[in-house]
């Protein structure tokens, strides 16, 4: 018995050895270890399972999955690899932590005493957070910024009548490519010339983003200091002339002052050739350049010397040779209506190609001193070469054969693929990429390698790199597309931005070596300030899409930091409500400009300030015998507190001429001493900093006539710009431009025509029945123009006609008090369209659209009563606009002060608005014209004049009478009130009336009524 118990006892001693051996043995370790990542995992994803988020955002964004799970049992070490989608949100100090705390709270546990980290795109979680929002400079992950932090070289462009302003902390010689969207293109498919996008909502995304671009972002860019190109053509100017060495036939022409200086250049140069040019056809390669040597002094010039055939605005783009031989300040002068602006150009890159200096006024068949460019050999650096080549004056008509037709329609419409093949770019290295197959890929692809061309070697375009391209240094680019997208549910889609952190070659790296987390951080920092700024001021509910790390051809091409926005949906109803304001425009716009500034900023370690907001208050008085006083006052931005101004600029126009380069003021106020007497001065106003210039004000205009006539003010109170009134019921929405198109700001391009499928159950089949807001295509490429500010001018052009000497002012200068009505005995009140419309609610708090605060309205309740004090002072008053009665009486909400004012005095009520359609008006009252004299006011689309859609019928009461009646059903037009003071009010805009001499002839009517001493 005890042998035996002694054998079970050692036999559970070797047993239990034999087991401890194996539970230490590398089979059990290993098989552990697999159990341990195995709960790892199944930690993590339950993690990802209880927080994963509906949207693109964190802490877990939608798709996110866990690609794998690292673990150093020895180092205590537990990394987590994340799907591409978790980078999809944005990553900061703060949320990165709440994140890390997040996991580690189901991580915890067996491995409470390990350190975890989160990667995602291969990246800690802390690596993602760009260099702009890190703490401090030690933080900065130096691998993703330029080691070159200052330019060795001169800008391509520089104003020289703008170096008084030049701004310090913005981005002056900084160089920025962007496009906007696609364009009109050939389909080898349908053997067409089609949109590469469905009209949708009377407009297309082939035009749309052009509507942010070429007036707002272009020009913040170029006003804080950077040289910004296009692959598109950015003149609306459909007229083009071409002034060049290789004589071309017609009135303009090449001139050399000292033709013994100049020599041809020994490579190819521009010449016109034979247009329409077939596919490769290169125009720089057709021709030849001129060149001479440089001097200090002027002993040469090459002119330009163009015959325009329409007096209009006009983009100047130039051309030359370019060489390290040449000089870096060759000067060029424009002469123009307002005056001369010269630039100094950077000969040694950026030639072969359209350079564009800027946009001027010309006049039709203008003498060579006012129409021409100007090239001289004086320069700092004598010895070298000046080189000159042709000049273009407006953008044309598309002039690209495909097919073996042309577009047809203005150059601006077209895609990238046609207009880099006129403006010199080679072809099989940026537009002819697929073998003459496909246009479409051709211009999608052609945008990111004409980047890589304008840079040049290492960065040039993928097929070669060492291709030495134009040398410009371009910084960034940025593709700025609207997406497609439907939300059932009366919401926006939302602001998507892409990157890519690898390029064509699969690289992680640009060709210096700088890491393409670059554009991780741009795409970051840019959409960050676009979603912030419309969720403060339109609707806190927007949507910030992915910020997603994706192989899109326009940002892996590019061999610089680039991005692709799309910005909104066009296909959504609820986004198009925002995409077709104007001010939303402007304000993404902004949005989009300080994206890059600050961007920039980090990356070349400099300080910023954001560039002013246009100043407001707008007031010119008569100072002295022969004097004028202007004054106006700053806007604060409340989203950017820094950006006030230091200084002005006064840009003057004489008469119906350009306006000069401007006047570097350092207060809110200018005067002239000497006003010439029976010229009409205008002026505009800009703010300016050190981060660069604002946006220009509305103009204001003054004449003094030597006579003892009354001088009459202009209160100009249209101020309005709003995108097309909309229906929403059940299923039906839309725009209704029959009822109300909108006003653009200044002007539009992108309206194609009208919607007319307001269902929103029509499903989408093809771009040509794109189903719920399909629009007509009737109107589409044709400049329309909205408001331009510029109505005093037009008014006060029709004053002094009549003999009277007129000064004006904006709404805001009469009701904040800044002048007194009581001063003049005539005032022309400006309405137009102004009307009161509904806005988003600025406040931020809401998240909805139809929770809105009103604007516009045409007599808010300080200009209300200032009139009212004004009549009761035996006041003049003249009024015309297309809602004076309909804002007054036609809402819902009429308050008793608007009912008796229009009743007491305007004495006016209101019968109907949209009272004609033919826009066709006779007298009925010899006072004013002879009986049955007819004229004509516009209603239709016209680059000149806005269309008038819905004028007012207006009643004449408490002893008014009607003088003008609408011609196609009598309805009354115009009321004038002749007893104690007088009041005139027309129900449709003065301006608007198409013959400037029946303008002349009614306004010289109108004022002597109001010198006459009849009574009604």
């Amino acid at each position: 018995m005890r042998s035996k118990l002694i054998a079970v006892v050692l036999f559970a001693l070797l047993a239990g050895g034999c087991a401890q051996i194996f539970r230490t043995g590398p089979e059990y370790e290993a098989r552990r270890r697999e159990k341990l990542k195995q709960e790892a995992l199944e930690k993590v994803n339950r993690c990802i399972s209880e927080n994963i988020s509906r949207s693109h955002q964190g802490p877990v964004p939608r798709a996110t999955r866990v690609d794998s799970i690292n673990i150093d049992f020895e180092g205590k070490d537990l990394d987590i690899f994340l799907s591409r989608h978790f980078a999809s949100q944005p990553f900061r100090q703060e949320n990165v932590g709440r994140i890390q705390a997040l996991f580690g709270e189901y991580i915890d546990g067996r491995f409470s005493d390990y350190q975890f980290t989160l990667y995602t795109l291969e990246q800690p979680l802390s690596n993602l957070i760009p260099n702009y929002f890190r703490a401090d400079s030690a933080s900065y992950d130096g691998s993703r910024m330029p080691d070159v932090t200052t330019r060795d070289t001169q800008p391509l462009v520089r104003n020289i009548d703008k170096s008084a302003w030049r701004p310090e902390k913005g981005l002056g010689n900084y160089n920025i490519a962007l496009w906007h969207s696609h364009g009109f293109y050939y389909s080898h498919d349908t053997d067409r010339w089609e949109w590469q996008r469905p009209r949708l909502f009377s407009t297309v995304e082939d035009l749309l983003p052009m509507s942010f671009v070429i007036p707002y972002i272009v020009p913040m860019l170029e006003n804080a200091g950077a040289n910004v190109f296009l692959p598109r053509e950015r003149d609306l100017q459909t007229n083009e002339i071409i002034v060049d060495n290789d004589p071309i036939p017609g009135m303009s022409r090449y001139a050399e002052s000292d033709a013994a200086q100049w020599r041809t250049g020994e490579e190819s140069g521009f010449a016109i050739g034979t247009p329409p040019y077939e596919a490769n056809v290169n125009p720089f390669h057709q021709g030849s350049y001129r060149e001479c040597t440089s001097d200090t002094r002027t002993t040469t010039q090459a002119k330009w010397i163009p015959r325009i055939p329409e007096t209009g605005e006009y983009g100047v783009t130039i051309s030359f040779h370019a060489s390290p031989d040449n000089v870096q300040d060759a000067c060029y002068t424009v002469m123009h209506s307002g005056g001369e602006t010269r630039f100094l150009i950077n000969q040694q890159i950026g030639g072969g190609t359209w350079i564009y200096l800027g946009t001027f006024h010309f006049e039709k068949e203008a003498s060579p001193d006012s129409a021409s460019v100007v090239l001289s050999n004086k320069s700092s650096t004598p010895g070298k070469k000046v080189s000159a080549d042709a000049v273009r004056f407006g953008g044309g008509m598309g002039n690209i054969l495909r097919g073996g037709r042309v577009s047809g329609y203005p150059r601006f419409a077209e895609g990238a693929r046609y207009y880099l093949q006129y403006a010199g770019m080679p072809d099989t290295l940026v537009y002819h990429l697929n073998e003459d197959t496909t246009d479409y890929n051709d211009d999608y692809q052609s945008r990111g390698e004409w980047v890589n061309y304008l840079k040049g070697a290492p960065f040039g375009p993928n097929r070669d790199r060492e291709t030495p391209g134009l040398g410009i240094p371009i910084d960034l680019s940025l593709s700025f597309h609207t997406d497609a997208g439907i939300d059932t549910a009366d919401s926006t889609i939302g602001t998507l931005m892409i990157y890519s952190i690898s390029d064509a070659e699969t690289l992680s790296v640009f060709p210096d070596s700088m890491s393409r987390l670059a554009n991780r951080d741009l795409a970051d920092v840019v959409q960050t300030q676009i979603t912030d700024d419309i969720k403060s001021k339109y609707r806190a509910d927007w949507t910030r899409r992915d910020l997603r790390n994706a192989g899109y051809s326009e940002v892996w091409r590019p061999n610089v930091p680039s991005i692709l926005l799309e910005l909104l949906s066009h296909q959504n109803f609820e986004d198009m409500k925002y995409a077709l304001s104007p001010s939303f425009r402007f304000d993404v716009s902004r949005s989009i400009y300080k994206g890059m500034l600050r961007f920039l900023s980090r990356q070349y370690h400099f300080d910023y300030i954001v560039q002013p907001l246009p100043v407001s208050h707008l007031c010119a008085e008569y100072a002295g015998d022969d004097g004028i006083r202007l004054r106006w006052r700053p806007v604060p931005d409340p989203l950017e507190p820094a950006a006030l101004p230091d200084r002005y600029v006064v840009y003057t126009r004489v008469d119906d001429n350009g306006f000069d380069n401007g006047t570097l003021v350092t207060q809110p106020e200018y005067r002239i001493d000497d006003l010439p007497k029976g010229e009409i001065y205008s002026f505009k106003i800009t703010a300016v900093n050190d981060g660069g210039e604002s946006l220009p004000s509305e103009v204001i205009s003054v004449c003094r006539i030597n006579n003892d006539k009354p001088a009459v003010l202009i209160v100009n109170g249209f101020d309005r710009i709003s995108p097309p009134d909309f229906v929403a019921a059940d299923d039906y929405k839309g725009f209704s431009t029959m009822s109300d198109p909108g006003v653009a700001d200044r002007y539009t391009f992108n309206f194609t025509g009208s919607q007319f499928d307001f269902n929103m159950n029509s499903p989408y089949r093809t771009n040509d029945a794109p189903g719920h807001g399909a629009s007509f295509a009737n109107r589409e490429t044709r400049i329309i123009s909205g408001n331009t500010f510029d109505n005093a001018f037009i008014h006060g052009r029709s004053i002094a006609a009549a003999g009277y000497s007129f000064v004006s002012c904006s709404d805001e200068a009469v009701m904040d008090s800044m002048l007194d009505l009581k001063d003049y005995t005539i005032v022309d009140l400006i309405l137009g369209e102004e009307k009161t419309t509904l806005f988003p609610d600025y406040a931020g708090n809401h998240t909805a659209f139809e929770k809105q605060t009103e604007r516009f309205r045409a007599f808010p309740d300080k200009m209300r009563d200032q009139l009212t004090n004004f009549c009761a002072n035996q006041g003049n008053l003249f009024v015309s606009g297309a809602y004076v009665a309909t804002d007054l009486l036609g809402r819902a909400d009429v308050s008793e002060a608007d009912s008796l004012f229009a009743a007491d005095v305007l004495r006016i009520g209101w019968e109907t608005d949209h009272a004609a359609v033919n826009g066709m008006v006779f007298s009925v009252d010899s006072l004013l014209l002879p009986r049955f004299t007819h004229l004509i006011y516009n209603v239709n689309y016209s680059d000149s004049l806005y269309s008038v859609e819905s004028p007012d019928a207006i009643a004449a009461v408490n002893g008014a009478r009607t003088i003008l009646r609408y011609s196609e059903n009598r309805f009354s037009a115009a009321t004038a009130y002749l007893n104690d003071y007088k009041a005139i009010v027309f129900g449709f805009p003065f301006e608007t009336i198409v013959s400037r001499e029946m303008r002349d002839r009614l306004m010289y009517r109108v004022l002597k009524m109001f010198s006459d001493e009849r009574k009604n």
